[in-house]
């Protein structure tokens, strides 16, 4: 015997907030708990078998925090909105999303959207060393540079350097035009990109004029020692394993590293072998440092980038 159910919010911006991009969070609901979905300006309609919409009902509302306030459900929360509610750990879910992260200059919430993506913000909020690694998309470098810059903020620290091997495809820094800064800033651009969520772009030259926050390729590293600092290495499946032993071991006095990448698309010629790889294996009972891996289930950007690499997966295997 099926039947239906009208859940009401308060608003369209609400309503379209729940729909997800392109009704991509009540898509996935609808595949996840066999019930029919569909918005119809602030209304959502759910038809099935009573199991199926007492269901669908549920997880809408354990995602209230979200939607609530205007922001957009992603695929991601949502699969980790069914885990909770499969695995009772709706206590969990809710902890997850009143954890904020920071805000962004234009006011929005930043925080983790899965459980293994709490793991890693909590690792990141508490241990000195910390290596994350996985897919495209999984906020790997987002989530590192918000809680850095939080720490910033914050004062805990007195800068923030943020770095990353200049190896793209074969391509090489002397062949490219401008001064080193120009020179650099195409490999340097996600960690810009997570800077400007926070800090308003126009400040951010005149901070590092000062040195509070300091972007420069991973070769500038050599011979230094960090301290007082957040330092994020970033693409650090592109190093090679003397240059991770090298930025490893310039962690200084009240510092924290964070060492971020993607094994699977490392672009070192020569099928030269990953520093980040090596690092996991050599430093894995090593106490103190702490290791996240995300996968393809944790990844926030377009709901597709996560098909694809599913795809990717599953054709290498």
């Amino acid at each position: 015997m099926e039947g239906a159910v009208a859940f009401e919010f308060n608003s369209a911006e609400q309503a379209m907030a729940m729909a997800g991009y392109q009704e991509e969070a009540i898509k996935r609901l609808s595949q996840q708990t066999g019930a029919k979905l569909v918005m119809r300006g602030t209304t959502l309609l759910m038809s099935g078998t009573p199991k199926q919409v007492e269901r669908s009902k549920r997880l809408v509302t354990s995602l209230e925090s979200i939607w609530s306030q205007g922001q957009s459900v992603s695929v991601a929360e949502v699969m980790t909105a069914i885990h909770a509610l499969d695995t009772n750990q709706e206590d969990d879910l809710g902890q997850l999303h009143g954890d904020v992260i920071a805000r962004t200059r234009r006011g929005e919430t930043i925080r983790a959207k899965t459980f293994r993506q709490r793991k890693y913000v909590n690792a990141l909020r508490t241990r000195d060393l910390v290596f994350c690694t996985g897919p495209a998309g999984t906020g790997k470098t987002f989530l590192a540079a918000m809680v850095a810059v939080q720490a910033i903020l914050e004062q805990q620290y007195e800068r923030l350097i943020l770095t990353r091997p200049a190896v793209e495809a074969g391509e090489s820094l002397g062949f490219l035009p401008g001064d080193l800064q120009q020179k650099v800033d195409p490999y340097l651009r996600p960690l810009y990109d997570a800077l400007h969520e926070l800090i308003d772009p126009e400040r951010i030259p005149s901070l590092m004029e000062r040195g509070i926050i300091e972007v420069a390729p991973l070769a500038y590293m050599r011979g230094r020692t960090l301290s007082n600092a957040f330092v994020i290495l970033d693409e650090a499946q592109n190093t090679t394993p003397a240059q991770m032993k090298m930025v490893l071991t310039r962690l200084g006095f009240k510092s924290r590293m964070v060492v971020t990448g993607d094994v699977t698309q490392t672009d070192l010629p020569n099928q030269r072998q990953s520093g980040l790889s090596m690092a996991v294996k050599v430093l894995k009972g090593v106490d103190g440092i702490a290791f996240s891996e995300l996968t393809k289930a944790d990844v926030v950007r377009h709901p597709l980038v996560q098909r694809i690499v599913a795809a990717y997966e599953q054709y290498e295997m």
